[in-house]
């Protein structure tokens, strides 16, 4: 699994929860790392706009805090193309604890 569709899974699954706009989209991802994944705007909004077009996510403007913003949320197609995602990382994560020795 590549970087870009690595993204788009944990997009998904920030997505999974509730609505969120680009940034909270991005610290999803931060805090639910512990730092360790992070989502740079350059990259997360082709991959947002990406998702849109392929009917995943869905978007709406909405105001917060007395400012417009663009807010996501998962499709159904979108739940179904995360739970796909989910069994390849799990079957992928389990390929490389295999060869790296540790359990599958």
């Amino acid at each position: 699994m590549n970087a870009q569709t690595q993204l788009r899974m944990m997009i998904l699954a920030v997505l999974e929860r509730q609505p969120e706009h680009g940034y909270a989209i991005a610290q999803g991802i931060k805090a639910r790392s512990g730092g360790v994944l992070l989502a740079r705007e350059g990259t997360l909004y082709p991959v947002l706009h990406a998702l849109e077009a392929g009917g995943q996510v869905e978007s709406s403007e909405a105001e917060v805090s007395g400012r417009v913003r663009r807010e996501y949320r998962l499709t159904e197609n979108g739940a179904a193309v995360l739970q796909k995602l989910r069994g390849d990382w799990m079957r992928q994560q389990g390929a490389v604890n295999a060869v790296l020795g540790g359990e599958a």
